[in-house]
């Protein structure tokens, strides 16, 4: 599917929100640039995060684990004093 020539592109989003069993909690979605973010690209893929969120997931890596209990994206984010077991939530 092609976007039309004046659609603005969609990227993925990765944010960071309150909720989850720790405190914050991850997610991402696919969305148009808005003032104020920061517009990253990695391995290809181009990301856009808010300077909220970009405080939060500064130094995180994010992998794909698509294994025999691949839980999908997991983000490994150093800044976290402690997760819980599923991996989507912090504080």
């Amino acid at each position: 599917m092609q976007a039309g020539l004046n659609a603005p592109a969609k990227r993925l989003r990765v944010f960071v929100e309150g909720g989850g069993c720790s405190g914050f909690q991850y997610g991402m979605s696919f969305d148009e640039k808005k003032d104020g973010d920061s517009e990253l690209v990695s391995e290809g893929v181009p990301l856009l995060i808010d300077a909220t969120s970009l405080a939060y997931l500064d130094g995180s890596t994010i992998d794909f684990d698509d294994g025999l209990h691949g839980k999908g994206f997991e983000i490994k984010n150093p800044n976290a004093q402690s997760t819980c077991g599923c991996g989507k939530s912090f504080s």
